[in-house]
């Protein structure tokens, strides 16, 4: 990690797909800064959300939130006690296992845990809840790497303008080509 990074606003986001046959392909976008600037405050006003399935910090387990602090945010709405299952089981333990192996292996540093919060975007696609085969194991894994990854992007701020630049014309959207 740059000693230089001043930490108040790294965004990163990454996606893993899932196994064959799965709907558990994970993309979060990860918000990471000091919880005295602008993603402190973005952090305190997920609390108050409203609409849809509320936001909820990331624990290991009852107890056990982890740190930095981290609100895992859906980015669908989640109609039914199934896919809410999921949120605040799987994908919350998912997320909050990466946020903490990132801490034990260096990536966050362990003395700013409690100056730092992270604001995690997550999808879960909503056939998951539907899905009689539906592997949660997987669908931690695709959870957890995403999520460590995304970390590490946001906070090496990654890609680099450089990369973007040289890759414009080359790399298109995987959903399809407008351009």
């Amino acid at each position: 990690m740059n000693s230089k990074t001043n930490y108040i606003f790294h965004a990163g986001e990454a996606t893993v797909l899932a196994r064959e046959g799965q709907a558990t392909d994970a993309m979060p976008e990860i918000l990471i800064g000091r919880t005295d600037g602008p993603v402190g405050a973005a952090f305190a006003n997920m609390m108050a959300q409203s609409k849809g399935h509320t936001a909820m910090f990331a624990i290991r387990a009852c107890n056990q939130m982890v740190r930095p602090a981290t609100i895992c945010v859906p980015k669908v709405t989640l109609k039914d006690a199934a896919n809410i299952d999921l949120f605040g089981g799987v994908v919350q333990s998912a997320t909050a296992d990466a946020v903490l192996d990132c801490v034990i292996e260096g990536v966050i540093p362990q003395q700013l845990v409690n100056e730092l919060c992270i604001i995690s975007l997550v999808w879960i696609d909503p056939r998951c809840a539907k899905d009689e085969q539906l592997d949660k194991k997987d669908m931690y894994r695709t959870n957890y790497e995403a999520t460590k990854l995304a970390i590490r992007r946001a906070l090496a701020n990654e890609p680099s303008i450089e990369e973007l630049i040289a890759n414009r014309r080359t790399i298109k959207h995987d959903m399809d080509d407008w351009s």
